[in-house]
């Protein structure tokens, strides 16, 4: 498992000048560490996280967002039950993203399991971009994911000014 802290330092929970010295200088965050330990306690009881690597993770509001890199998600996602189990020990809602991906399949990991119908940018007049999300179907109540938390989390990790429409009104 590769972390933003130390193995040594994920396992015991204090951590070496090395790692104090990077989460001072802003190079990792207290989420980053939070998630690195936590993640260790769980590969304990699911061994297949061994083999991931977390490249970065960020408390929005009271989610956790976290980076992978290229191909861990598809092997978490694979587990249902570990996705679950990762979500109820890390505690609040869960995004999984990976690191090295476009922004198209950023946004297809954060609308999942929902399909994305079309990504398009816009240029607006003042040179600014917005990114719009089309939905196919309705929107309905029962809408699995929350979207204003989606747009925000778009936001933070990439910078993208988000707009979500429906297919159909």
């Amino acid at each position: 498992m590769k972390l933003p802290i130390c193995l040594f330092d994920a396992k015991t929970g204090i951590l070496c000048p090395k790692c104090e010295a990077k989460l001072r200088g802003g190079h990792i965050t207290k989420a980053d560490v939070d998630a690195s330990i936590k993640l260790v306690k769980l590969a304990s009881k699911f061994p297949e996280l061994n083999k991931i690597t977390l490249q970065k993770a960020l408390t929005i509001n009271s989610d956790l967002v976290l980076i992978l890199s290229a191909g861990d998600l598809a092997f978490i996602r694979r587990d249902p039950t570990l996705q679950k189990r990762l979500e109820d020990d890390l505690g609040g809602k869960l995004w999984l993203l990976e690191g090295e991906s476009t922004d198209r399949v950023m946004l297809e990991d954060l609308f999942y399991p929902i399909r994305i119908l079309t990504v398009n940018v816009v240029w607006l007049p003042d040179g600014s971009k917005l990114t719009k999300v089309i939905i196919p179907g309705k929107k309905t109540k029962r809408f699995p994911i929350d979207i204003e938390k989606v747009i925000k989390i778009a936001k933070e990790v990439r910078g993208i000014e988000l707009l979500v429409e429906f297919e159909k009104s």
